[in-house]
């Protein structure tokens, strides 16, 4: 005995919908694909790379200003008080030029005395020698940090008492 249906359901048990246009395929084992007009869902986006620390942020400014590869005028709003005479006068000597090797920091260490100041040093290999840098950092009220202090082994800059 054969049963009629109403167009709205399925046949019974060939899975045909009416109208005769198959069902949707749910295949796992092939990509997805979008219909056209219709948007992709976008890709997640990667956590921010964590900031860098101040103490590595100036010893690669400081680092570029000594090796000449940037003027020292672009540490005058990093600085405060002396510290930008002292990058000047170390500067003008060109103390980490390399003959045509880039300097590059090989290792960097911090004391910090009190809350808002770190007095940092770093190892500099500068061609086949290691040098050593050494500054100071103060935040200001702004939250911003401000090199005070910077030396290099080596000569140091004279101070207007000493004559």
């Amino acid at each position: 005995m054969n049963k009629v249906m109403t167009r709205n359901t399925l046949s019974a048990g060939t899975g045909r919908h009416p109208g005769g246009r198959p069902p949707v395929r749910h295949d796992t084992r092939r990509p997805a694909t979008t219909a056209p007009g219709t948007r992709r869902e976008a890709p997640r986006a990667k956590p921010p790379a964590p900031r860098p620390r101040p103490t590595d942020l100036f010893a690669e400014r400081l680092l570029c200003v000594l090796s000449g590869t940037r003027p020292v005028h672009s540490m005058l709003r990093h600085t405060r008080g002396r510290a930008y005479d002292e990058l000047a006068w170390l500067a003008e000597r060109g103390p980490l030029r390399a003959g045509g090797q880039r300097p590059v920091v090989r290792d960097i260490g911090y004391f910090v005395p009190r809350a808002g100041a770190i007095e940092v040093f770093a190892r500099i290999a500068a061609g086949d020698r290691l040098r050593a840098m050494a500054f100071r950092l103060e935040q200001d009220p702004d939250q911003r940090w401000r090199c005070t202090a910077v030396e290099l082994d080596g000569p140091r800059m004279p101070h207007p008492t000493d004559d």
